[in-house]
């Protein structure tokens, strides 16, 4: 029944080219502007890769436009969820022999199966692009690390925009909050401007959301690919994003691991608890 229900809102996202470009919105927006201006702005950061200068810095941006990609088509795969509440189509798969956690599992596990499928779509973009501009492909080690990360990244956002989509009862609702995150998903990853050029209280939010955490770890393996990270200066791995410093710490990989996989938990669980008590509401 379960495999069903995701045959079927799979089907139902990927038909809807609207709802496929949207959630690529955001990284379509953050590719952009890299083109037309970031790339200029933030030159000056890739000093200390010498002749991988551009190589250290297509993958600096691609490491945030991946994950910006995790957590948009995240959002915009839960669109069938909400269209099935507005129109009372949910009420028909309630009279009928689908149990309610089944049909709210299908929607989540669609959500994560095509935030996956898009993001790595992303990811292989990225790496044409980055080999055309005189980069190199990512080693296989690399690769395994960074599919892992993907699943990860995936996960949480998933877990943290299902929370979100269980308060939102229509479309045009829905629309907004999928506009709103596809604009600030940028700055969410240090994309549109590097973390460190910002003032400190919204480097302090910024290093609140999951996604910025998923957007460092792919930038630490992305960016190995061109230069060894301990030649870029501490100063500058904070800048751009590599590195989270907390005071004088630096935050190790394992504790940005740690925030995703506790992002997934505790945002499924309230997501839960939520709909729960909205059915015994009912």
């Amino acid at each position: 029944m379960i495999l069903s229900l995701l045959k079927r809102n799979l089907r139902v996202y990927f038909r809807d080219r609207a709802t496929v470009f949207f959630s690529m919105l955001g990284v379509i927006i953050i590719i952009g502007l890299y083109l037309m201006f970031l790339g200029v702005s933030i030159a000056g950061f890739g000093a200390a890769a010498g002749e991988n200068a551009r190589f250290m810095m297509d993958s600096w941006i691609m490491g945030g436009v991946i994950a910006a990609a995790s957590i948009t088509t995240a959002m915009g795969a839960f669109g069938t969820m909400v269209d099935d509440t507005q129109k009372k189509i949910i009420r028909d798969f309630e009279a009928s022999p689908v149990r309610r956690w089944q049909l709210v599992l299908a929607y989540v596990l669609s959500s994560i199966i095509i935030g996956i499928i898009m993001t790595v779509f992303t990811f292989l973009l990225a790496e044409v692009y980055i080999l055309i501009n005189g980069g190199a492909l990512v080693s296989l080690w690399s690769l395994i690390k960074l599919l892992g990360l993907v699943i990860l990244s995936v996960s949480a956002s998933s877990a943290l925009v299902f929370f979100v989509t269980t308060f939102l009862k229509t479309a045009n609702a829905f629309s907004t909050v999928s506009t709103i995150l596809g604009t600030i998903v940028g700055f969410l990853t240090g994309a549109y401007i590097p973390i460190g050029l910002l003032p400190d209280p919204v480097q302090a939010v910024i290093r609140i959301f999951p996604v910025s955490h998923s957007a460092v770890l792919f930038r630490k393996i992305m960016i190995a690919e061109a230069v060894d990270l301990d030649l870029i200066g501490a100063g500058v791995r904070t800048d751009l994003g590599i590195d989270f410093a907390y005071g004088t710490t630096i935050m190790p990989v394992w504790g940005h691991i740690l925030i995703l996989l506790a992002t997934a938990v505790v945002f499924f669980g309230l997501s839960v608890v939520v709909i729960a008590n909205r059915k015994h509401k009912k």
